[in-house]
């Protein structure tokens, strides 16, 4: 130790017996957790193993650019799509009643998410053996075209892909503007937006004060 430094009071005396934790059953744990999820599709098969959920952004400005499941649609979208809230949960839909619609970008997409899920969904009716056909069930037809389980946890898979633009020759008019001239224009035009508004306001209540003729 060299010069006027706070000497080191480092503790190694953890109480490995009661404090400490070893994750060793990892292995162990994804085993039983694949085990769970083939019991699980067996049980309610030819259902999928996964809920229905909406696509939404990601919080901060640094991560809403990406797009992911989010916990359960609004009711506003459920009812957008024709869908009833309290039906929603049984044919695999999930709900979240505190996720508020802030975008109107957004919950249109999920509304349309919700529709494309309908105009796919499949209903098997409660009891096959019965004749009559109940109303939402699906036809007989519509039942025989049924293909593999859908083991994935995720249904409609939400895609963060954008769409590239394609190399193009720059227009006269491009090349002719400054960016920097129009992106500080609109800057200012934002920031006195609300002055001019009121000196435009105060100067026609002077003309309207004006009498004609004088």
């Amino acid at each position: 130790m060299k010069h006027n430094n706070q000497i080191d009071n480092q503790h190694f005396r953890k109480d490995w017996q009661r404090r400490v934790v070893q994750n060793l059953n990892q292995p162990a744990q994804k085993l039983r957790r694949r085990i769970a999820r083939k019991a699980k599709a067996q049980k309610i098969a030819p259902r999928p193993i996964g809920l229905l959920r909406p696509a939404v952004r990601c919080t901060t400005v640094k991560y809403n650019s990406k797009l992911r499941a989010g916990r359960g649609f609004t009711f506003d979208e459920l009812k957008a799509a024709g869908i009833n809230k309290l039906e929603a949960r049984g044919i695999g839909i999930a709900v979240d009643h505190r996720r508020k619609n802030r975008s109107e970008e957004g919950f249109q997409a999920n509304v349309r998410r919700l529709k494309f899920y309908k105009s796919k969904l499949v209903i098997f009716p409660r009891n096959p053996s019965q004749r009559r056909q109940k109303k939402g069930d699906s036809s007989a037809e519509e039942i025989a075209q049924i293909g593999a389980q859908n083991l994935s946890k995720t249904v409609l898979t939400i895609s963060n892909r954008k769409s590239r633009p394609s190399a193009r020759a720059i227009t006269e008019e491009e090349r002719n503007t400054t960016s920097t001239a129009v992106a500080r224009k609109a800057l200012v035009d934002g920031k006195l937006w609300g002055v001019r508004e009121r000196r435009a306001k105060l100067k026609a209540e002077e003309n309207a004060k004006i009498k004609p003729g004088k």
